[in-house]
């Protein structure tokens, strides 16, 4: 998981995405949404789904939906910025960015 997140930050365009699809895979496990977290990954998707291509903020804001079903990663996507990432990809972003951001922002509600 280490090797992807950091393929997430620091590779060239495609192997973002890629690295970006895989964990979005792996992220649906819960034990993996913690390592991915643990790994810095929370920080690699707030910065994609704000700055990547069109496809890395697909692939980044699916991650972090998975990811925002784990509470403690709630509190640090909120830490680091997220929520304000992906409510501007929800109001602007292109259809398949829309639903991955919304469906970011639904997990992150408390539901009582």
């Amino acid at each position: 998981i280490e090797v992807l997140v950091s393929l997430a930050r620091d590779g060239n365009e495609g192997q973002k995405e890629n690295a970006a699809v895989a964990l979005w895979n792996l992220s649906i496990n819960d034990d993996n949404s913690v390592a991915i977290a643990a790994a810095g990954g929370i920080e690699v998707f707030v910065s994609l789904a704000r700055d990547g291509t069109k496809g890395q903020k697909v692939r980044a804001a699916g991650v972090l939906r998975n990811l925002a079903m784990n509470d403690d990663n709630k509190a640090a996507i909120v830490a680091a910025g997220g929520i304000e990432v992906l409510v501007s990809l929800a109001r602007d972003g292109n259809e398949r960015q829309k639903e991955e951001a919304a469906g970011a922002l639904w997990n992150m509600i408390e539901v009582a």
